[in-house]
Protein backbone atom coordinates (compact mmCIF):
# COMPACT_ATOMS: atom_id res chain seq x y z
CA UNK A 1 0.00 0.00 0.00
CA UNK A 2 1.12 3.53 -0.73
CA UNK A 3 1.95 5.67 2.27
CA UNK A 4 -0.22 8.79 1.97
CA UNK A 5 1.17 10.43 5.08
CA UNK A 6 2.51 13.87 4.23
CA UNK A 7 6.09 14.59 5.13
CA UNK A 8 6.19 17.37 7.71
CA UNK A 9 7.71 20.64 6.59
CA UNK A 10 11.37 21.07 7.42
CA UNK A 11 12.10 23.52 10.26
CA UNK A 12 13.12 26.92 8.98
CA UNK A 13 16.61 28.08 9.97
CA UNK A 14 17.63 31.71 9.36
CA UNK A 15 20.36 32.05 6.72
CA UNK A 16 21.06 35.79 6.56
CA UNK A 17 24.21 35.48 4.44
CA UNK A 18 22.45 33.41 1.77
CA UNK A 19 19.41 35.72 1.88
CA UNK A 20 21.66 38.75 1.40
CA UNK A 21 23.58 37.09 -1.44
CA UNK A 22 20.52 35.91 -3.38
CA UNK A 23 18.19 38.84 -2.73
CA UNK A 24 20.61 41.77 -2.95
CA UNK A 25 24.18 41.10 -4.07
CA UNK A 26 23.62 38.82 -7.10
CA UNK A 27 20.64 40.78 -8.53
CA UNK A 28 22.53 44.07 -8.11
CA UNK A 29 25.61 42.74 -9.92
CA UNK A 30 23.47 41.37 -12.76
CA UNK A 31 21.72 44.72 -13.20
CA UNK A 32 24.96 46.70 -13.17
CA UNK A 33 27.14 44.36 -15.25
CA UNK A 34 24.84 42.55 -17.70
CA UNK A 35 22.37 45.23 -18.83
CA UNK A 36 24.37 46.34 -21.88
CA UNK A 37 23.05 45.57 -25.36
CA UNK A 38 26.14 43.43 -26.00
CA UNK A 39 25.14 41.16 -23.10
CA UNK A 40 21.62 40.45 -21.84
CA UNK A 41 20.13 43.86 -22.58
CA UNK A 42 18.08 45.90 -20.08
CA UNK A 43 14.99 43.67 -20.12
CA UNK A 44 16.91 40.38 -20.07
CA UNK A 45 19.13 41.48 -17.19
CA UNK A 46 16.11 42.74 -15.24
CA UNK A 47 14.26 39.43 -15.66
CA UNK A 48 17.32 37.42 -14.60
CA UNK A 49 18.01 39.69 -11.61
CA UNK A 50 14.42 39.46 -10.37
CA UNK A 51 14.38 35.70 -10.86
CA UNK A 52 16.79 35.22 -7.94
CA UNK A 53 14.74 36.77 -5.09
CA UNK A 54 11.49 35.58 -6.67
CA UNK A 55 12.74 31.99 -7.04
CA UNK A 56 14.28 31.99 -3.57
CA UNK A 57 11.05 33.24 -1.99
CA UNK A 58 9.01 30.60 -3.82
CA UNK A 59 11.49 27.88 -2.81
CA UNK A 60 11.27 28.85 0.87
CA UNK A 61 7.46 28.94 0.70
CA UNK A 62 7.26 25.46 -0.87
CA UNK A 63 9.96 23.91 1.33
CA UNK A 64 8.75 25.21 4.68
CA UNK A 65 5.05 25.43 3.83
CA UNK A 66 4.56 28.43 6.05
CA UNK A 67 2.64 31.55 5.09
CA UNK A 68 4.60 34.70 5.87
CA UNK A 69 2.84 38.01 5.31
CA UNK A 70 6.07 40.03 5.23
CA UNK A 71 7.73 37.57 2.84
CA UNK A 72 4.65 37.71 0.60
CA UNK A 73 4.91 41.49 0.43
CA UNK A 74 8.55 41.05 -0.52
CA UNK A 75 7.58 38.84 -3.44
CA UNK A 76 4.92 41.34 -4.51
CA UNK A 77 7.58 44.07 -4.37
CA UNK A 78 9.85 42.07 -6.70
CA UNK A 79 7.00 41.49 -9.16
CA UNK A 80 6.05 45.18 -9.16
CA UNK A 81 9.68 46.21 -9.76
CA UNK A 82 9.78 43.87 -12.75
CA UNK A 83 6.52 45.27 -14.07
CA UNK A 84 7.75 48.86 -13.82
CA UNK A 85 10.97 48.01 -15.66
CA UNK A 86 9.54 45.74 -18.34
CA UNK A 87 6.54 47.99 -19.08
CA UNK A 88 8.81 51.07 -19.13
CA UNK A 89 6.61 52.99 -16.69
CA UNK A 90 7.60 56.36 -15.23
CA UNK A 91 10.27 55.76 -12.59
CA UNK A 92 8.17 57.83 -10.18
CA UNK A 93 6.21 54.59 -9.70
CA UNK A 94 9.38 52.88 -8.48
CA UNK A 95 9.77 55.42 -5.67
CA UNK A 96 6.08 55.03 -4.76
CA UNK A 97 6.40 51.23 -4.77
CA UNK A 98 9.57 51.31 -2.65
CA UNK A 99 7.80 53.45 -0.05
CA UNK A 100 4.47 51.63 -0.21
CA UNK A 101 5.59 48.14 0.87
CA UNK A 102 7.13 49.02 4.29
CA UNK A 103 4.51 51.76 4.68
CA UNK A 104 1.71 49.20 4.35
CA UNK A 105 3.39 46.98 6.93
CA UNK A 106 3.68 49.94 9.32
CA UNK A 107 -0.01 50.73 8.87
CA UNK A 108 -0.90 47.06 9.38
CA UNK A 109 1.10 47.02 12.63
CA UNK A 110 -0.83 50.06 13.89
CA UNK A 111 -4.23 48.73 12.80
CA UNK A 112 -3.47 45.38 14.45
CA UNK A 113 -3.33 47.10 17.85
CA UNK A 114 -7.11 47.43 17.57
CA UNK A 115 -7.54 43.70 17.00
CA UNK A 116 -7.08 40.60 19.13
CA UNK A 117 -3.87 39.71 17.30
CA UNK A 118 -1.35 42.60 17.26
CA UNK A 119 1.36 41.98 14.69
CA UNK A 120 4.15 42.42 17.23
CA UNK A 121 3.14 39.01 18.57
CA UNK A 122 3.72 37.56 15.12
CA UNK A 123 7.02 39.33 14.48
CA UNK A 124 8.70 39.37 17.92
CA UNK A 125 6.58 38.04 20.80
CA UNK A 126 5.87 34.56 19.45
CA UNK A 127 6.58 30.97 20.46
CA UNK A 128 9.38 30.48 17.95
CA UNK A 129 11.36 33.29 19.60
CA UNK A 130 10.21 33.40 23.23
CA UNK A 131 8.84 30.99 25.83
CA UNK A 132 5.46 32.70 25.67
CA UNK A 133 3.55 30.27 27.92
CA UNK A 134 6.08 30.53 30.74
CA UNK A 135 6.15 34.32 30.47
CA UNK A 136 2.35 34.55 30.65
CA UNK A 137 2.24 32.24 33.68
CA UNK A 138 4.74 34.41 35.56
CA UNK A 139 2.92 37.60 34.60
CA UNK A 140 -0.38 36.23 35.90
CA UNK A 141 1.22 35.02 39.11
CA UNK A 142 2.66 38.47 39.80
CA UNK A 143 -0.44 40.36 38.65
CA UNK A 144 1.56 42.22 36.00
CA UNK A 145 -0.38 41.24 32.89
CA UNK A 146 -1.93 44.67 32.32
CA UNK A 147 1.41 46.45 32.81
CA UNK A 148 3.00 44.10 30.31
CA UNK A 149 0.23 44.65 27.75
CA UNK A 150 0.67 48.43 28.06
CA UNK A 151 4.42 48.14 27.41
CA UNK A 152 3.81 45.71 24.56
CA UNK A 153 1.51 48.31 23.00
CA UNK A 154 4.29 50.90 23.32
CA UNK A 155 6.72 48.49 21.62
CA UNK A 156 4.14 48.03 18.84
CA UNK A 157 4.13 51.76 18.15
CA UNK A 158 7.93 51.73 17.97
CA UNK A 159 7.78 48.75 15.62
CA UNK A 160 5.47 50.60 13.26
CA UNK A 161 7.85 53.59 13.40
CA UNK A 162 10.71 51.42 12.07
CA UNK A 163 8.62 50.53 9.01
CA UNK A 164 7.66 54.18 8.45
CA UNK A 165 11.36 55.08 8.65
CA UNK A 166 12.09 52.41 6.05
CA UNK A 167 9.25 53.71 3.86
CA UNK A 168 10.54 57.29 3.92
CA UNK A 169 14.16 56.26 3.31
CA UNK A 170 13.16 53.95 0.44
CA UNK A 171 11.36 56.82 -1.27
CA UNK A 172 14.27 59.24 -0.81
CA UNK A 173 16.81 56.68 -2.02
CA UNK A 174 14.76 55.78 -5.10
CA UNK A 175 14.21 59.43 -6.05
CA UNK A 176 17.88 60.25 -5.47
CA UNK A 177 19.46 57.36 -7.41
CA UNK A 178 16.98 56.12 -10.03
CA UNK A 179 16.52 59.02 -12.46
CA UNK A 180 16.81 57.30 -15.87
CA UNK A 181 13.81 56.02 -17.89
CA UNK A 182 12.60 52.54 -16.98
CA UNK A 183 13.72 49.87 -19.42
CA UNK A 184 17.06 51.51 -20.16
CA UNK A 185 20.52 50.21 -19.33
CA UNK A 186 21.06 53.23 -17.07
CA UNK A 187 17.81 52.44 -15.20
CA UNK A 188 19.03 48.91 -14.46
CA UNK A 189 22.43 50.20 -13.32
CA UNK A 190 20.78 52.72 -10.98
CA UNK A 191 18.36 50.08 -9.72
CA UNK A 192 21.30 47.81 -8.89
CA UNK A 193 23.11 50.59 -7.04
CA UNK A 194 19.94 51.47 -5.14
CA UNK A 195 19.51 47.85 -4.09
CA UNK A 196 23.09 47.65 -2.83
CA UNK A 197 22.87 50.96 -0.94
CA UNK A 198 19.53 50.07 0.62
CA UNK A 199 21.26 47.52 2.85
CA UNK A 200 23.67 49.83 4.73
CA UNK A 201 21.37 52.88 4.56
CA UNK A 202 18.02 51.25 5.40
CA UNK A 203 18.21 47.56 6.31
CA UNK A 204 20.98 47.86 8.93
CA UNK A 205 19.45 50.89 10.74
CA UNK A 206 16.05 49.17 10.70
CA UNK A 207 17.67 46.01 12.12
CA UNK A 208 19.27 48.05 14.91
CA UNK A 209 15.86 49.55 15.71
CA UNK A 210 14.31 46.08 15.86
CA UNK A 211 17.09 44.90 18.17
CA UNK A 212 16.43 47.89 20.44
CA UNK A 213 12.72 47.03 20.55
CA UNK A 214 13.54 43.40 21.34
CA UNK A 215 15.90 44.54 24.13
CA UNK A 216 13.12 46.74 25.55
CA UNK A 217 10.76 43.77 25.38
CA UNK A 218 13.28 41.52 27.13
CA UNK A 219 13.95 44.09 29.88
CA UNK A 220 10.21 44.48 30.38
CA UNK A 221 9.73 40.72 30.74
CA UNK A 222 12.74 40.43 33.07
CA UNK A 223 11.58 43.30 35.29
CA UNK A 224 8.01 42.00 35.58
CA UNK A 225 8.73 38.27 35.88
CA UNK A 226 12.29 37.95 37.17
CA UNK A 227 13.05 35.44 34.42
CA UNK A 228 16.57 35.36 33.00
CA UNK A 229 17.31 35.59 29.28
CA UNK A 230 17.97 31.85 28.93
CA UNK A 231 14.59 31.17 30.58
CA UNK A 232 12.80 33.59 28.30
CA UNK A 233 14.14 32.33 24.98
CA UNK A 234 12.20 29.58 23.21
CA UNK A 235 13.63 26.03 23.31
CA UNK A 236 16.29 27.08 25.84
CA UNK A 237 15.30 24.36 28.30
CA UNK A 238 15.10 21.71 25.57
CA UNK A 239 18.59 22.63 24.44
CA UNK A 240 19.90 22.22 27.98
CA UNK A 241 18.40 18.75 28.32
CA UNK A 242 19.84 17.62 24.99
Amino acid sequence: MTDTTQTPAAPHKPRPFIDLLISIVIPSLILMKLSGEARLGPDGALVLALAFPLGWGAFELVKYRKFNFVALLGLVSVILTGGIGLLHLDNQWLAIKEAAIPGLIGIAVLVSTRTRYPLIRTLLFNKTVLNVDKIHDRLEQGGHTQRFEARLLRATYWLSATFFFSSAMNYVLAKWIVTSPAGSEAFNDELGRMTLLSYPMIAIPSMIMLMAIFYYLWRTIHDLTGLKLEEIMANAEADKKS
